[in-house]
This record gives structure tokens, sequence and C-alpha cells, in this order.
């Protein structure tokens, strides 16, 4: 009789080559999985020419700070020079304006002495030749002071043409003949002029 085979059931074993094979790729796998690790602790280290960029950032940065702070520093400095001279400037033309007007009550009071010198020798002279002389030479004097001061006469001579710049007509009349439409025949009131300025206009009589 033929002997009976063990009922139990041997596990199918894996080949040794098939071994190899899993732990050759297991080995190749790992060296992958480290070199992963390495280039990602290689990008969080800061690199050197970055650094470099960064320090030479500030530094210019720190520069145009610098730079800022100076302008700036001088932009306050002008503003205030200018404030000064501002302040300054209105003070002197107050002044100038203060002592222009001072000058000219002072040089208007020896006129007013003559007046009174006038007046008084009106009062106990019966020449009136000499009044009149004396009268004469204050008005003249007056002029003369006017005149240092820009103040001159607007021109209203008789038959000269009437302009509304400087004169002002009070009336009109028949012109005496056809030449002297639009001519001043009479005047009224002197009108003058403060150099280029007209401070009181001429009051005249018109022909037309």
């Amino acid at each position: 009789m033929k002997q009976k085979k063990d009922k139990g059931i041997e596990q199918p074993s894996v080949p040794e080559n098939e071994k190899a094979e899993q732990e050759a790729a297991t080995m190749q796998q790992e060296p992958k999985t480290n070199q992963a690790e390495e280039a990602t602790e290689e990008k969080l280290l800061p690199d050197e020419d970055t650094s470099k960029e960064v320090a030479a950032l500030n530094e210019a940065l720190a520069a145009l700070q610098k730079k800022y702070d100076e302008l700036n520093d001088a932009h306050l400095r002008l503003m205030a020079e200018f404030d000064n001279y501002r302040k300054r400037t209105l003070r002197e033309k107050a002044e100038m304006i203060k002592s222009a007007g001072e000058s000219v009550l002072v040089n208007l009071l020896p006129l007013i002495d003559d007046l009174e010198r006038g007046l008084k020798s009106a009062e106990e002279t019966t020449d009136i030749v000499a009044v009149k002389e004396g009268l004469a030479l204050i008005y003249s004097k007056f002029l003369n002071f006017l005149k240092q001061n820009g103040v001159t006469p607007i021109d209203t001579s008789n038959h000269c043409d009437f302009d509304t710049t400087f004169h002002e007509a009070i009336t009109t009349i028949p012109a005496p003949s056809e030449e002297l439409k639009g001519k001043i025949i009479d005047s009224v009131q002197k009108g003058y002029m403060l150099r280029d300025k007209v401070i009181r206009f001429a009051k005249v009589i018109v022909g037309e």
C-alpha cells in the first residue's frame, strides 16, 4: 500500500528573487526622501546673495531717510526765514509810511508860519500891495511844496480839450463858436494829480 501524504497544506513561499527586488526598491525610495528633505532645508537657509541685497536696500533706505530729514529741516528753516522777512518788511513799510507822513507835515509847518505872519501883517498895515505880494509869495511856496511831494495841478486853461480822464464837467453851455465845441470854456475848481494818479478831478464848464 502507498503511504498517505500529510494532510497539512504548505503556504506558497516568496521566491528569493522577488524579495531582493522589494528590498532594492525600498532602498531606492529612502535616498529620494532624504534628498527632498535636504533640498527643503537648503531653501529655508538664507542665501548669501539675498542677504547682500537686503543689506544694500537697508543702506539705500537709510541714505534716503537721511536726505529726507535734511531737506525737511532746510524747508522748515526757509519757511521760518521767509516769515521773519515778511514781518520785517511789513514793519519797515509801516514805519516808512509813518515817517513819510511825518516828513510832509514837518515841511508844511513853515508855510503855516508864513500864513500867520501874513495875517498879522495884514491887520497892522494899510499897504494893500505889500499884503498881496506876501500872499503871492506864500502861494508860490505852497505850490513848490506840492511839486516837491509829487502833486501837480491839472491843466484847465480855457479852450483846451475836455478829457474825462482829468476833467469833470459840471455843466455845459452853448459854444461861442464852432471850434469851441467840446472845449473847456471856464474852470470852476482846479484839479490835482499825485504823480500819475488823479487825486481830484478839475471841475469845468464845457462848450457844446
